[in-house]
């Protein structure tokens, strides 16, 4: 790979040289049409901040909290669907 080629970046978020294996081990999925987000996207999404969408996904019977393992994600729609039905959060 020559030094130009090194130079250009990755189209695809990566903010690194092009390298053989980014566009492979970089792949991203636009957050708009992931299913799940961790607690960090979905506070660059809506605007809200990671401590407060911690603490929503604490509340019990919360519509939008997924569990893998001890991992805590973000259903996308089912929070989305919850944001706009809500005045005040």
């Amino acid at each position: 790979m020559s030094d130009k080629e090194r130079n250009f970046t990755c189209d695809l978020h990566c903010k690194r040289a092009v390298t053989p294996t980014c566009a492979q081990a970089e792949a991203h999925v636009p957050i708009h049409l992931k299913m799940t987000l961790t607690i960090k996207e979905a506070a660059e999404y809506s605007s809200i901040g990671i401590n407060k969408i911690d603490a929503m996904l604490k509340q019990p019977n919360c519509p939008f909290v997924l569990f893998v393992g001890t991992r805590k994600l973000v259903k996308r729609r089912e929070f989305e669907e919850y944001i706009r039905h809500k005045l005040v959060i």
